[in-house]
């Protein structure tokens, strides 16, 4: 009697035990859309994982490293293509947890640029002591352009030059892996009532050099607006910046 009591005591304590976390390592890595991974160079992006079911947060931090093997990206076939290599940026991190969890990523980036930051999600169920570290690890895509802007106001106008570029940092260039010629550029003006000018963006110089004005329609305070897009993909940006005509 004694030894039964004795086996199930046991057992109790061995079910009601909580679980010991394990650690779980996970490798992430932001792609720019039609480009290549976003890191150092860029800023970096801000990585956060959370437990979907709590709101706990479970790790967070950059992307470092460099843009990785453009070929190898580039060239890359196949539905689930193996695009890393030693080079690709990436945020590595250990989870400590204990059950199946499911968990978020909120990637927020390029942060280099604070004008053009974007912020994507994505989820996941990641199970403890199973690695997220095969081939790309997790990877989440960065739509997108990054956008840097100066401008001046005479003659009743705002001259705008900008660099126009991938997530990523890759250069448009005539002819290159992104060629200029598929990208288009426009400013336009916007006041209370909306929209009150526009007018195109002319590319002038590599990398991603583009020029223009637009004509002011008269004194006061507008939201310069300018839209960058990939015309063959269809993959934009957009940056803003206020000008003021006394």
């Amino acid at each position: 009697m004694m030894v039964r009591s004795m086996f199930t005591a046991l057992m109790l304590l061995t079910f009601s035990a909580p679980s010991l976390a394990e650690p779980t390592a996970v490798t992430v890595r932001v792609i720019a859309r039609d480009a290549k991974y976003i890191g150092t160079s860029m800023g970096g992006v801000r990585v956060t994982l959370r437990d979907v079911a709590t709101g706990a947060v479970l790790a967070h931090g950059l992307t470092e490293g460099g843009t990785g093997d453009t070929q190898k990206i580039m060239q890359a076939q196949g539905r689930s293509p193996d695009r890393a290599g030693a080079d690709a940026a990436a945020f590595n991190t250990s989870l400590d947890i204990a059950v199946p969890t499911h968990v978020e990523l909120i990637a927020e980036g390029p942060l280099g640029f604070p004008g053009s930051v974007l912020r994507v999600t994505q989820q996941r169920w990641i199970m403890p002591g199973r690695a997220v570290t095969e081939g790309e690890g997790w990877v989440v895509e960065m739509p997108g352009l990054v956008i840097s802007p100066q401008t001046s106001v005479a003659d009743g106008k705002v001259a705008i030059s900008a660099k126009v570029e991938l997530m990523c940092g890759c250069p448009i260039t005539p002819g290159g892996l992104w060629d200029s010629a598929d990208y288009a550029v426009e400013a336009s003006l916007w006041a209370r009532n909306g929209q009150v000018a526009v007018a195109p963006l002319a590319f002038v110089t590599a990398p991603g050099g583009y020029e223009g004005s637009v004509a002011l329609p008269g004194r006061g305070s507008y939201r310069l607006v300018l839209f960058a897009r990939n015309i063959r993909t269809g993959n934009s940006g957009v940056t803003e910046v206020t000008v003021r005509a006394d």
